[in-house]
């Protein structure tokens, strides 16, 4: 009588299982990284809308004191940008403070500072 020489249904079924349990945690991980990369990419927008409405503030001559709010598109998604400028302690400066969100969401995504030189004439 031959013997023959295969794998037992027991040896299949532990190495099935040992499978399963590599592609669920690859699955797990590689979700962890799609949401971590959709994080960092909406902070990066926000960070430049942020810069862009900074620079745009220190442009201006006479920038207007207090709040303003402004809705951007930018990368196909509505954004809100609250600025809020008023004097700072030292009266040759002002404070400006920029916040931005998503128009869809009440958290803010970027809080950003500057203070200018406060243009008197």
């Amino acid at each position: 009588m031959k013997t023959e020489r295969g794998f037992t249904l027991l040896e299949v079924m532990i190495a099935l299982a040992i499978f399963a349990t590599l592609v669920a945690a690859a699955l797990s991980a590689s979700q962890y990284v799609l949401k971590q990369n959709s994080g960092l990419e909406e902070r990066l927008f926000a960070a430049w809308l942020a810069d862009n409405q900074l620079n745009e503030a220190s442009l201006q001559r006479h920038p207007t004191l207090g709040r303003q709010q402004f809705v951007v598109e930018f990368a196909q998604q509505d954004w809100v940008i609250h600025q809020f400028i008023r004097p700072a302690h030292d009266q040759r400066l002002l404070e400006v403070e920029v916040n931005v969100r998503r128009a869809e969401s009440d958290d803010i995504v970027n809080r950003s500072q500057r203070w200018l030189q406060a243009r008197h004439e």
